[in-house]
């Protein structure tokens, strides 16, 4: 799983069929304390996150096990929008 923060909206008028009326999402990783991490993930989102909240991603084989991503061409998927994160040493 990847801990990142949604930073922006993809619009793509042209896409596979299988992918029509889901919403794409930019997410930039973020370390344990909220910190940007290097690159970028275009992600399908499957539970209503919005700009700025903190979410959970899965990649790859997972990312098609999400709810109703059976079939669909997805490499990565929201799954979780994160409440808090606490890291006990």
């Amino acid at each position: 799983m990847i801990i990142g923060r949604i930073i922006g909206n993809i619009v793509a008028t042209r896409k596979d069929p299988r992918l029509e009326g889901m919403k794409l999402l930019l997410v930039r990783p973020i370390n344990l304390r909220g910190g940007d991490e290097s690159g970028y993930l275009v992600a399908i989102d499957t539970v209503g996150a919005g700009y700025r909240e903190q979410v959970l991603v899965v990649s790859g084989s997972s990312a098609r096990m999400a709810e109703g991503m059976k079939d669909k061409p997805v490499d990565a998927a929201i799954i979780g929008i994160i409440d808090t994160i606490e890291v006990t040493d």
